[in-house]
């Protein structure tokens, strides 16, 4: 039986409240994205601020296995309550591109257990998994670089990316672009791999936002820094 939480809601009444949010326009947008809901992140937002913090609520609602309810349960849970092989399920459960984003963002990096978790999903040979260590190790690159192989980086980048199952591409390419911005000494390689390999050269990039093709990427984001 479900339990009833401290606001008086319980998964069932959720689902219910989930379910009403649908909104057909925002599934069909989402659904040429690869994450099968029609809710409003808005409005999910909202209802994760009305429930506050509960991580056996989380739990629960992680477990339906609905798209939209895996969001709320991310926003509702408690990151460093997890342990090592619970998120390592969890990011393998993880098949919508917004539920694997989230929680790599909003849980691993703020658990304990990130370093770990970083190296053991690296070279995993599910390309899914594979793109949440990059997306770990691209972190590190920016915020502590101390003791990665950033050379050694960007020959896996240079061998690699070029052929990698897109979620994993996207993921080496935004390390390639990391690198390249954080590490003066790199960046001509850096920028060298991405004019060769053209990954993402061609990607429809909206006015006033940054192309992910590494060569612009890079150099955009140094000239900012120099304004």
């Amino acid at each position: 039986m479900t339990q009833t939480t401290m606001t008086g809601s319980t998964v069932t009444q959720l689902m219910a409240e989930l379910a009403a949010l649908e909104d057909p326009k925002i599934r069909e947008v989402n659904v040429r994205h690869g994450d099968d809901h029609g809710v409003n992140l808005g409005a999910l937002r909202a209802v994760a601020k009305r429930l506050k913090v509960q991580p056996d609520l989380s739990r629960e609602l992680w477990e339906t296995g609905d798209t939209a309810a895996r969001l709320l349960a991310i926003l509702i849970c408690r990151p460093k309550l997890f342990e090592r092989d619970e998120l390592d399920v969890m990011l393998r459960q993880a098949r919508a591109p917004r539920v694997h984003d989230w929680l790599v963002n909003y849980v691993v990096k703020k658990n304990p257990h990130v370093e770990e978790l970083r190296l053991a999903w690296f070279a995993d040979p599910d390309p899914v998994v594979a793109s949440a260590g990059w997306a770990l190790t691209t972190e590190r690159v920016a915020k502590k670089p101390e003791g990665l192989d950033l050379p050694g980086l960007l020959d896996i980048i240079e061998a690699q990316m070029k052929d990698a199952p897109d979620r994993l591409q996207w993921a080496m390419n935004h390390c390639l672009a990391q690198i390249g911005i954080e590490h003066p000494g790199l960046r001509a390689r850096a920028i060298d791999i991405g004019e060769r390999l053209e990954v993402l050269k061609d990607y429809p990039t909206p006015p006033n936002c940054t192309s992910p093709f590494a060569p612009i990427w890079i150099a955009e984001l140094v000239k900012r820094r120099a304004e």
